[in-house]
């Protein structure tokens, strides 16, 4: 296939290029070594907000719902110039990435007026509310009910590994509304107004010392009828075709991730000096090194691939993005093992201690990506919809 852009895609990027490198040069980016998961979304916020203002946000989303209806290419592009200028991650990737494109789809119009736009500038952060105790991996078990009394929903049960609950002002919830039929029937998926009587979000401490995730226990929670996600009773199609959208179009966004703490790893190879030499000057650190650039240009290709094979015939993802996500999420562990290994005994140390080389950011990193091979749907899950869903395998019961 051929990986070059046109005439009018590359003054796109030169356009976008440099307005990222002058709002980089006046410290817009903020501090994006940061280990303060309060300093990251207060800062996400902000800078999520000038990008929408200054027309880069939602590139791809109909122009009147607040985005620019000019193409996913561009969105690529958008991603590849983020990461190229060391950007911070966006804040409100969930909804961007998931959310907003399932009610582009399948939402009413009166959910694209009031949700869209403010999911775009980040005035309105997203969680997810899917897993719950006993229904991880097996999402179809959830429990949650939620019981119809005229023109709303009752609903009790418990979520947990919901990330960003404690912040966000909406959730895009997963609940059981007719208990009697089998289990992957009798599911809604449906809007929680986060500030709605009867919630209660406990974080859950994390080993790098984030409190991403969170546990949200709800008790008589009222949710309005109008705020169902498609039809009543449909929830697992429409959760199925949001975990489309994770696994495929947030692989760009992984991208610019896992390319930001590449070339910080470059830099830190060549400038740090622990044992009378840097570590850049180790041949089996560079050999490491480079392995790491094959295997993120290797899934960039793959990811550009996938997309373009799926704008020509005009299909929603499929099951192609979970090579994308079962790649992404193992590569990112062993990319992040190389810093580890270059940092010595100082990778031991976190932010708090004045020797921690960039301020405790590779270990707080490391511990993260432990996590990533189990965030949206484990190594394990994955691997099984490939054999059976990509390469036409048997179930394995």
């Amino acid at each position: 296939m051929d990986f070059n852009y046109t005439v009018e895609q590359e003054a796109f990027r030169a356009e976008l290029r440099a307005w990222l490198d002058a709002e980089k040069a006046a410290g817009s980016f903020g501090d994006i070594n940061t280990t303060s998961l309060d300093a990251y979304v207060e800062h996400g916020r902000r800078w999520q907000k000038r990008l929408y203002d200054a027309g880069w946000c939602g590139l791809h989303w109909p122009a009147q719902y607040g985005g620019r209806g000019i193409g996913v290419i561009e969105q690529i592009i958008f991603q590849e110039e983020l990461g190229r200028v060391g950007s911070p991650q966006l804040v409100n990737l969930l909804a961007l990435s998931m959310v907003g494109p399932l009610i582009i789809e399948q939402g009413s119009e009166a959910q694209k007026k009031r949700y869209l736009r403010s999911i775009l500038d980040a005035s309105e952060i997203w969680c997810q509310g899917y897993s719950e105790p006993g229904a991880g991996s097996d999402l179809a078990a959830i429990k949650t009910k939620a019981i119809r009394d005229g023109d709303e929903f009752v609903v009790n049960g418990q979520k947990v590994w919901t990330s960003y609950a404690q912040y966000a002002e909406f959730c895009i919830l997963l609940v059981r509304t007719d208990p009697e039929s089998k289990k992957h029937r009798g599911l809604t998926l449906m809007i929680l107004d986060m500030k709605s009587s009867g919630i209660d979000v406990r974080p859950l401490r994390q080993m790098n010392g984030d409190s991403e995730f969170n546990e949200v226990y709800l008790d008589d929670v009222r949710i309005p009828v109008e705020n169902v996600i498609g039809n009543e009773g449909a929830g697992w199609q429409m959760a199925i075709s949001l975990l489309m959208h994770e696994r495929a179009t947030l692989t760009f966004q992984r991208q610019l991730q896992s390319r930001v703490a590449f070339n910080e790893m470059l830099q830190f190879a060549r400038e740090f000096d622990a044992r009378g030499s840097a570590p850049a000057d180790d041949p089996i650190t560079r050999q490491c090194l480079a392995q790491a650039y094959i295997e993120s240009e290797a899934m960039r290709l793959t990811a550009t691939r996938h997309l373009t094979d799926r704008m020509k015939r005009e299909d929603p993802p499929g099951p192609e993005g979970s090579m994308e996500k079962l790649f992404w999420s193992e590569m990112y562990q062993r990319m992040l093992e190389i810093p580890m290994s270059m940092s010595g005994a100082y990778a031991m140390l976190d932010g708090e201690d004045a020797r921690a080389p960039l301020g405790g950011r590779w270990p707080h990193l490391y511990m993260y990506s432990r996590g990533r091979t189990i965030a949206a749907g484990t190594s394990e899950v994955q691997r099984g919809i490939i054999a059976q869903r990509v390469l036409g395998l048997p179930k394995d019961r």
